[in-house]
Order: C-alpha cells, then structure tokens, then sequence
C-alpha cells in the first residue's frame, strides 16, 4: 500500500484486539478504514457481508463504499454494509418489529411530524408564542439518546421547566408513537438496542452476522450509539473506530466524545494509534490550530504536523458591520481568483449561523458570482416531495394520522376544518386513527350527508389504493397515484407561474425515478421497505447536495466538517456568534473553540478571518468585538486589516492590471 504511511498502515494492518484510531484533522482517517475494509476482505479473508462499516451521513457512506469498490475493483461491493447507524437499527429491527409489538409498514417520524404530535398532547396547555413544543422534542431526543426511559426521565429532569415538561409528556408521547405505528429517527438507535439487551438469540445472530465492525467518526457517537457498538462487538473485539475529541462538535444532539476515554474501560486491550501528520494544510494553518486547541482538555494528547510549505499569514479582517463585512470578504474573493486563476470552487465560506448567508447571497448575486449554498432545503423539504411522500407512508401505515391530515385536502376535496375536527373528536372517542374513524358507520351522526359524502368519497378512494399497493411495482404504483390525484394540474392550478409548476413536478418525477433506482438495488423490498428508506435519507441528508459546479462554497462551520477546500473564508469571529452569547459555560465554550478549529482546518493554502464593529442580529444593531478566540492564536501569524486605512495606489494600479490581464486572458481563450 504505497499511498498509506506506516502508522496509517499499521493501523489498516492490525487485527489483533480492538483498535482505537486517534484520526487529527486531514490525516486520512476516511482512507484507513475504506483501505482496512479492502485489506479485511482480500488478505484477511472475512466475506463481505460480515463487514460492517458505519459513518455519521448518507452521503459519507455513499463516498466511502464507492472508495472501496474503487479498491476492490468493483468486487463484492454489493455485500458490504457501509451505512450510517440509523440504518444499521434499522436493519437490525426490520425482522423483529413484533418483538417491540410494531408492525411492518411504520412510519418514520422528522422533527415536524414529532413536533406536529406534540403540539397535539400539549394543546391548550401553552399559547403558540410561548409554545415548548420544539424544547420538548429535543429534550426528548437527547434522553433516548442517553438511554434515558419515560420512567427514568422524572430524575433525569433536575426541576428544570423544559425538562419537567418533557419528562410529563415523554411517557404519552411514546405510547401514540406505538399507537401510530410510528417511530422518530432516535427509536431506530434506541429501539435495537433495547431489543438486543432483552433477546439473546437475535444479539447472538447479529454477532454472527458482524464478524467485523468499523466506526467513523467515533467522536460524535451518543452513548446510545456507543452501547449498540459495545453489543455488537465486545464479545469478539474485532473493532476499529476512528475519532478525533478536537473535533466533537455535535453536543447539542446528544454526541459524547467521552465515549472515546469509556473505550479504553470496556475494552482493556485497545490499541490507541494516533495519525499526527496532516495531508491538507499549510504549516501556518496547522500551527494556529494547535495554538487554539490547546486551550482545550484533552481525553489524549495530539499535535498535528505536515511538510508542506509554512504558508502565508492567516488575515484578520476587521469591518464596519455584516454588510460591509460581505462586500469585503467577496472584493477580496474576486481579486484573489483573478490574481490567481483559481476556479470559484476553491473558496468556502463558512459561519456559525445560517442567517449570516443572507447578506453574503445578496452581495454575490449583485456581483453575478456563482455560489452553492450549503445546508438549505433539501429534496424531501419541497413541499410537493413531502405531499407524495405522506401518500406513501398512509398506504404503507394506515394508522399514520399525520400523514392523512397533510393529504386530505391535497389536491383540494372541500373537507373543511369542521369536519376534520369532527372526525378527529369520533376517532379520540374510538381510540383508532383518523382513517379507522372515517370508515366507522358512526361518523354520520356527527357530519351533515354533503360533509360524510365528501369524507368518504376520498376514503374509499384511499382504500383503494392502500389494496392496489400489496401487488403493484412501487414505482407504478406512484405513477397512477399521481395520475388519480391529477397532480400536474392541480401544481399548475395552484402555482402562480407556469415554470415553477414544471419544476415542481419535474422533482416528482425525480423522486419516482429514485424509487425506481432504490427498488433495482434492494431488489426484493416492499414499498414501505422504500418509503423508510427514503424518509431516512430526507431526514440524515439536510444538508442537501454536494456543490454541482463551479460555485462558491457557503456553509455552517457544522456542514463543512469533513470538507476541505483550498481558500477559507471564516466570517464573525466575534464574541457573541463564535462563541454565541448563550455558551459561556466552560464546556460550552470548549465545543465552541472546537468549531472554530474543525472551521480552520478546512483550509489548505489560505484562511481569513472577519469580524465586524456592528451586526443586525434579530432585528437590532449589535456592537461586536474580537472573539477571544483569535487572541488565543500566535500573533506573529496574524495579518490584521483595519477597514478604514487608505487605499496604497500602487496596490491599486496592480489590482487593475491583474484584473485586465485576466480580461484579456478570458477573451483570448474564447475566440
């Protein structure tokens, strides 16, 4: 393995107990476990499909798998298993679901439709404006993401407000989850490994089945992860997971980076081997980053190194607000690629917040700039995936009562907010789904002949459907749905502009066609096989899809992990955004210094800082001042740049020149 160093091949090549993979930003962790992978299946001889790799996104595993079959030269891919954990649980539960007394077809609940049933168990209790609604789901995903059960949860409130809310409502909430035969995105962790625990011959069978299992990203794991890790190998140690702590930035959604130190207890032979030498960036870069990082604790000790060339000095550039902050960080983007001849795809810049992109887009539209924004809506949040979408998941779950009121009146029906709420006050009586409710004889008494004839029309039609789907191709099958639903007509009756009706439907047909491709690959799935599948790429997947061309990069510093790009731009170093105000709290500010560093070490040539006096924030004018974080880097690195300094004329005239030479280099290449 030429393109491997020792230590990156010691750890490929080391089988011998389980094996700790001490991974520094750039050091080629992805290339260890897609090259042990490889090394497992040709000189060690373990088959495929008892390999199992797991990352912490689709689009990781995709480009992981697609490494391996690249080394394998394409054999045995289809074997493998290289997913992310949530699909690992799920194929864990998918042949035991009346184990945990769930039934095939159940649904996968996203945070709106979590949020939708919550807002219903605590209607009335709260107004819409002081509403703990989005408090208590994510409360409640950081407990099942702890182990934490309703019964437990009382304690593990701590007579916070929110918390005692959620630990009130937690209980009710899971019993209509099971009611609905529905699931949030945490149960597909939870759910698997209580059943694992509780039923010793389905953990023996996956045993057998896991003959070797690699983590990524280990950093990030929760201690439900880590527990299904611990089940899955502890018996046998063949075992390696890579991580690094500098780079645990997910403590908001319940990651542990503690889990890296609880290694070293639950597996008493492992063996720690650190890669240290950074492939990406320049000396300079890496020397800030270590300088940043080191303020921090650490489980273990690291100090990245590379031998490349010093680099240039990291900018600081100070503006007079956000505004002129985005005309300077683009200015200075424009005249670096035309000095340099770079491609727009070399730059990213990157923020802690989302709604810092918003001048940014203004500014580089007004310029005419190609940009990708990174992290907006995604495929499954457009409105008309997310309709056809809620058809699919009520054929396969009739009992998915979120699903039947965002289709009841899509296209339109005439079944009005009365009658809807007659029905849902015959269904709570009846203790059955809204679709149960709607077919029960009794529901005459409550509706007037025109509102039941109305309701049943689309009932009945919906029965229909729900039978036609046990024996009709998945794709067909959403092929006459839409044509029943005369769904192209009713986006362009209901879209004010013709394109945008097309668009629209031109990602329906989008999303048949991907129906079409996931039941070729997993061959004999069911449609509610497909429909879960597809539900958990659109709820892992939010960052929506790679940079397509030639674009300047925007993205979250959270986004960006796990990306490189050549120039950086990092934007609001100030205090306040990074760190937010809300994180003063000594591990908070910890995870903060680690975001700044995972932001640093994105950037190979060159890394620019900006921070500006004043920033609109919530509809006010905020005062800003430097982020302690940029006095804790070594100041002879630092170029600082004041926003108010005269222009050098002869800087000026070289500026123009660069830009005409580029003018000129531009035309001759088109003729």
């Amino acid at each position: 393995m030429p393109e491997l160093n020792p230590l990156q091949k010691a750890a490929v090549q080391y089988v011998n107990g389980p094996l700790l993979v001490l991974a520094g930003a750039g050091s080629g962790k992805t290339s260890v476990i897609t090259h042990k992978i490889s090394w497992l299946i040709r000189d060690y001889g373990i088959a495929p499909r008892h390999i199992v790799a797991v990352t912490f996104s689709n689009k990781a595993a995709r480009r992981m798998k697609a490494h391996v079959a690249d080394l394998q030269n394409g054999d045995h891919s289809k074997d493998l298993l290289i997913s992310t954990f949530h699909t690992l649980g799920l194929n864990i539960l998918r042949d035991h679901l009346e184990k945990i007394d769930y039934r095939p077809g159940f649904s996968l609940y996203d945070s709106e439709d979590s949020q939708a049933l919550l807002a219903k168990l605590l209607r009335g209790q709260y107004n819409g404006k002081n509403s703990p609604v989005e408090a208590v789901r994510h409360q409640i995903s950081l407990w099942k993401n702890s182990l934490v059960s309703p019964a437990e949860a009382p304690l593990a409130a701590g007579g916070e407000s929110i918390q005692d809310v959620a630990a009130r409502i937690y209980g009710e909430y899971e019993r209509h989850l099971q009611a609905y035969n529905a699931m949030d995105l945490d149960d597909l962790i939870l759910k698997p490994v209580r059943l694992l625990q509780d039923y010793t011959e389905i953990l023996e069978q996956w045993r057998q089945q896991v003959r070797y299992l690699l983590v990524e990203e280990f950093q990030e794991s929760t201690l439900s992860q880590y527990e299904l890790v611990k089940l899955l190998a502890a018996h046998r140690g063949a075992l390696t997971v890579a991580g690094d702590d500098d780079q645990s930035i997910c403590a908001s959604r319940g990651a542990h980076p503690e889990n890296l130190k609880q290694l070293q207890l639950d597996f008493p032979q492992l063996k720690v081997i650190k890669l240290e030498q950074n492939f990406r960036s320049s000396g300079r870069i890496l020397k800030a980053a270590n300088a940043l990082i080191a303020n921090n604790p650490h489980i273990f000790e690291k100090a990245l190194w590379c031998d490349r060339d010093y680099g240039e000095p990291l900018r600081v550039l100070r503006s007079r607000s956000d505004e002129h902050e985005a005309e300077r960080i683009i200015s200075d983007l424009l005249y670096h690629k035309f000095k340099h001849n770079t491609d727009f795809r070399d730059y990213a810049i990157l923020y802690r917040e989302n709604s810092q992109s918003r001048v940014l887009e203004r500014v580089l539209c007004e310029r005419r700039i190609p940009y990708f924004l990174s992290g907006g809506a995604s495929f499954f949040d457009k409105t008309e995936i997310k309709d056809v979408m809620a058809y699919l998941r009520l054929l396969c779950n009739p009992g998915d009562d979120n699903a039947f009121l965002r289709v009841i009146n899509t296209p339109r029906r005439e079944i009005d907010p009365t009658t809807l709420d007659l029905l849902t006050a015959h269904a709570a009586e009846l203790h059955t789904s809204l679709l149960q409710a709607s077919m029960d004889p009794g529901i005459d008494r409550r509706l007037t002949a025109r509102q039941e004839t109305t309701l049943r029309g689309f009932t009945h039609w919906l029965m229909e459907m729900i039978n036609k789907s046990d024996d009709e191709e998945p794709a067909r099958l959403v092929c006459d749905l839409l044509a029943d639903l005369d769904y192209e007509e009713w986006l362009k009756d209901t879209c004010n502009d013709f394109k945008i009706a097309q668009r629209r439907m031109e990602n329906v047909l989008e999303l048949v066609a991907w129906i079409q491709r996931l039941a070729r690959q997993e061959e004999e799935k069911t449609l509610s096989d497909l429909v879960t599948l597809l539900t958990l790429s659109g709820i892992l997947d939010k960052d929506g899809e790679e940079n397509p061309g030639d674009y300047v990069s925007l993205m979250t510093v959270h986004a960006a992990k796990g990306l490189e790009y050549p120039h950086v731009f990092l934007i609001g170093m100030e205090e306040g955004l990074l760190p937010p105000l809300q994180s003063q709290e000594e591990s908070a500010i910890a995870e903060e210094r680690r975001i700044a560093y995972v932001a640093m070490t994105r950037a190979r040539q060159t890394l620019t800082f900006s921070f500006a006096d004043r920033r609109k924030r919530g509809g006010e004018v905020i005062n800003g001042m430097p982020s302690r974080f940029l006095q804790e880097l070594p100041p002879d690195d630092l170029k600082w740049e004041e926003p108010d300094r005269e222009p050098d004329p002869h800087a000026m005239l070289g500026r123009a020149d660069v830009y005409l030479a580029n003018l000129r280099n531009m035309q001759g290449n088109s003729q």
